[in-house]
C-alpha cells in the first residue's frame, strides 16, 4: 500500500467546485432578464476555453505574472463580443467575473473534506487567485486549512513550481504532499515532480450531463468515485 501523505493539495475547478452548472446557471438568470437568447452552457464553455491559451502566454514567457481575475476578466470581454452582448457596463462585467468566486460545490465535497480534514492537511493547489479561493471557500463552506497554488508560486499548473513551491510553503517533501484532481494532466504533472497522486472521477466536469466517464489513464496512487470514497479509502 502507498504510504499516506501528510497534506492533500487540491486542483479545485472541476474537482471540488462544478464551475459548469454553476456560471451557466447565472447567465440563464441574466440572459432570461435581459433577453440575450444566450445558453448558459455554451457562455460557460466557451469562456473556460479561453482558460489555458491565457495562461499559456504566461507559462510560455510571453507575459509576466498576473492573477487569473485578470485573465478571467479580459477573457469576458472576448465572450462577450462573441455573442453579442453590448449592453453590460463595466459594473456589471466585473460582477459577473466574480462569478468565479462563487462557484457551487459538488454534493460531496463539503462532507467529504471535513473528513479529510480530520487526517491531512488540506491546501488548495489551483490556478485560482487567493481572493478567488478565500471567497469561494467562505461561501461554499470548503475547509480549507491553507491556499496555495498559482498565485504563491507565481506560476501556473502544470509548471513545476505550482507543485514544488505549494509542498515547500507547508514545509514538506514533494512525496509528503498528494494532488487530488479530476484531470489525469494535472496528476501526470503532479507526479512527474514527485507528489502522490490521487483520481477523482468527475463526470460533469467533461459532459454537462454526467454520461461520460473519464478514466482514470495513469498509475495513480490512488482513484476514488467522489471525495467520500477517497475519505473511506484514506481511513477518513
Amino acid at each position: 500500500m502507498t504510504d499516506r501523505p501528510r497534506a492533500l493539495l487540491f486542483d479545485v475547478f472541476g474537482t471540488v467546485v462544478d464551475w459548469r452548472g454553476s456560471i451557466a446557471a447565472e447567465i440563464d438568470l441574466m440572459t432570461a432578464a435581459r433577453g440575450w437568447g444566450v445558453s448558459g452552457h455554451d457562455f460557460a464553455l466557451a469562456w473556460r476555453n479561453l482558460y489555458q491559451p491565457a495562461m499559456a502566454r504566461i507559462r510560455d514567457g510571453g507575459r509576466g505574472f498576473v492573477k487569473l481575475d485578470v485573465l478571467h476578466r479580459e477573457n469576458l470581454e472576448q465572450v462577450l463580443k462573441d455573442f453579442g452582448i453590448d449592453d453590460m457596463t463595466g459594473a456589471e462585467k466585473a460582477e459577473l467575473n466574480r462569478v468565479w468566486h462563487r462557484l457551487d460545490p459538488w454534493p460531496d465535497a463539503v462532507g467529504g473534506l471535513n473528513r479529510l480534514k480530520s487526517r491531512f492537511i488540506l491546501a488548495t493547489c489551483s490556478n485560482g487567485n487567493i481572493s478567488l479561493m478565500v471567497n469561494m471557500a467562505r461561501r461554499a463552506g470548503l475547509p480549507w486549512d491553507v491556499i496555495l497554488g498559482a498565485e504563491v508560486a507565481r506560476a501556473y499548473k502544470p509548471q513545476r513550481e505550482a507543485y514544488l513551491n505549494s509542498a515547500a510553503a507547508l514545509d514538506l517533501e514533494p512525496g509528503e504532499c498528494c494532488m487530488v484532481a479530476a484531470h489525469n494532466d494535472d496528476l501526470a504533472a503532479a507526479q512527474s515532480f514527485g507528489l502522490k497522486t490521487a483520481y477523482v472521477e468527475r463526470r460533469s466536469e467533461f459532459d454537462a450531463g454526467g454520461t461520460e466517464p473519464r478514466p482514470a489513464t495513469g498509475d495513480w496512487d490512488w482513484i476514488a468515485a467522489d471525495f467520500r470514497d477517497l475519505a473511506d479509502q484514506l481511513d477518513c
